[in-house]
């Protein structure tokens, strides 16, 4: 309850109202069986006219109007504000999602986090919104017919009531069983949403290997059990229903048995039969709306639950505070003192060291250029300078300060970082670049382009720069989405420190080429640092670094590493073949 506490104190005039209102309700509706039992009694009595008759018509038709008015305020404002709940509780889910460190995402699926924020978010709505609804009617009305009803007879009622405590026996017996089954529902459809999000995003390789028949076998496995969980459910619900219905209906057979006996003898009045009738009529509905709450409520706590697992996350990645304050303008000075990392398991066990005591170091304007073999901890090492991931061992500085003094903001903000996997939102070629910062102008824009070779790209689009790239990027090629990704970080010249992992594997030589100009000449004012499987790309730097194993196997300028042999060496000359080949 501690998660929607504040939804309902912010909102607690607005609710105070709509319950106001709805208890206005249903004492209006408590008054028109008095209404009718006036009017039965007078026709029975035979002692009433046509005017008479109207005035009781024209009472009901006043109370329906009241009804309906104060109706439309308790609608508005109790389901209003489960809809502000709603908003809010996904916004905070979404908030704090941002907030946390991709090694939650990492071990995350996004069919479960949709699911989160879709379908538990929807619950805790009803929960909040007609949950409190049925359970002041519950309340309120099912309170006061029973008040009516004793004032009409007092054995009657009480004879009436005998049903009631194996409802609320019966629902908290039920109420316990439907909790854990839905919790065991959500998950399966948090399961379900993930397997068609996946197949949905993968359907290019799902055709391309003639999949579509087991992928299909997939999801209908997964349905299946989504169904069989909530058949498991329904067995409770399709008894809780039925048993409160059925003894509800037994208060109406006790009614005609007993009260007709009554009216015969003269002890009740016909009238007072049928306003008995109608105020057990309206008691019907409390008893019902107990079972119907407390489904609503089960689903609701479920539901909470879930999210609020969720908002107990705390990112790994946070603000440390040192007794070294950062500057306050970067220059892009960049070091590492023995730096390790591994990447955690999903068991909790920590992994074989991803990289183990990398050291470097490169002045302001200076380039550093990584290479090695697949796997060697390039990319690692890479996403440990902005603090995607934290180091596990040694630390890295920026203008001499460990970047975990430095505000998060800020470190980020002084650092342009172009991805192994360029990722595009589905929106246009410029929202992708700009983000739709309005401090952009088309000549900023169009000189990032140039530097990219992205221009003559735009140029040939049929929409240009409001070319929509779809979802991903599905409509354009890798090479065009790389450069969309080094254009994007081409742009943000206020960032001292560029760093791009592999940023011309997926563009020809020429093109390439070209790129790694823009690059050199970027880097007298900028520091660069730059990993690439193509030594041409790399060559130009201050200094370069051969990863192997998570290790530095070597370290100096091109012509040093080259004297050296090795890798580095044996892998140029090997390039240099390539290159000389296609260009033959």
């Amino acid at each position: 309850m501690q998660l929607i506490k504040p939804y309902f104190l912010a909102n607690r005039w607005r609710i105070l109202t709509g319950l106001l209102c709805l208890t206005a309700v249903d004492f209006l509706q408590l008054c028109i069986p008095l209404v009718v039992k006036r009017a039965v009694d007078d026709l029975t009595a035979l002692n009433v006219v046509p005017s008479r008759l109207l005035v009781y018509a024209g009472w009901i038709v006043a109370l329906a109007v009241f009804i309906g008015l104060f109706r439309y305020v308790w609608r508005r404002c109790l389901i209003g504000t489960s809809r502000r709940i709603e908003e809010g509780i996904r916004n905070q889910l979404f908030a704090h999602l941002q907030q946390l460190s991709a090694e939650y995402f990492d071990r995350s699926k996004t069919g479960d986090l949709m699911a989160h924020a879709t379908n538990d978010i929807q619950h805790i709505r009803m929960a909040t919104g007609m949950g409190i609804v049925a359970l002041t009617d519950a309340i309120v009305l099912g309170t006061a017919a029973v008040g009516f009803m004793i004032t009409i007879d007092l054995r009657l009622t009480l004879l009436v009531l005998i049903p009631a405590p194996l409802i609320v026996f019966g629902t908290r017996i039920f109420s316990r069983k439907l909790h854990q089954r839905y919790r065991v529902v959500q998950e399966s459809f948090a399961e379900l949403t993930e397997t068609v999000r996946e197949r949905f995003s993968g359907i290019r390789i799902v055709k391309a290997y003639t999949r579509e028949n087991g992928s299909s076998a997939e999801v209908d496995r997964i349905s299946r059990r989504y169904v069989e969980k909530n058949l498991l459910l329904v067995r409770v619900t399709r008894s809780l229903f039925p048993m409160t219905i059925f003894f509800s209906n037994l208060g109406m057979v006790i009614v005609l048995y007993a009260g007709g006996r009554l009216t015969i003898s003269g002890t009740l009045t016909p009238g007072d039969l049928v306003a008995f009738i109608n105020y057990l009529g309206m008691l019907t509905w409390p008893m019902m709306a107990m079972g119907w709450v407390t489904n609503l409520i089960q689903r609701g706590k479920a539901s909470l639950e879930r999210i609020q697992r969720i908002l107990e996350e705390r990112p790994l990645i946070l603000e440390e505070t040192g007794t070294t304050a950062a500057p306050e303008n970067c220059s892009g000075g960049l070091s590492a003192e023995a730096v390790s990392f591994r990447y955690p398991s999903e068991d909790g066990r920590r992994r074989v060291n991803a990289l183990s005591k990398v050291s470097f170091r490169i002045e302001p304007g200076q380039t550093l250029g990584i290479v090695g073999p697949p796997g060697s901890g390039k990319s690692s090492l890479l996403q440990l300078i902005p603090r995607i991931y934290d180091v596990s061992g040694g630390r890295i500085r920026l203008d001499g300060v460990d970047i975990r003094h430095w505000p998060l903001h800020r470190l980020r903000s002084s650092v342009a970082y172009v991805p192994q996997e360029p990722f595009l939102f589905s929106g246009t070629v410029r929202h992708n670049i700009t983000f739709d910062d309005p401090d952009i102008g088309d000549e900023r824009l169009h000189r990032a382009l140039r530097m990219a070779r992205l221009d003559r790209t735009v140029a040939s689009l049929r929409q240009g720069l409001e070319t929509v790239v779809g979802e991903r990027g599905v409509v354009l090629s890798g090479g065009q989405k790389q450069r969309i990704a080094l254009a994007r970080a081409f742009l943000r010249e206020e960032a001292p420190l560029l760093l791009l992992d592999d940023p011309i594997s997926q563009v020809d030589t020429e093109t390439g080429n070209d790129i790694i100009g823009s690059i050199r000449r970027m880097s007298a004012t900028r520091t660069v640092v730059i990993v690439s499987h193509r030594i041409s790309a790399v060559r130009f730097a201050d200094r370069i670094l051969v990863l192997d194993g998570g290790k530095v196997a070597a370290s100096g300028s091109h012509d040093a590493l080259l004297a050296e042999g090795g890798y580095y060496a044996d892998t140029f000359r090997m390039q240099e073949v390539e290159e000389s080949f296609h260009a033959a």
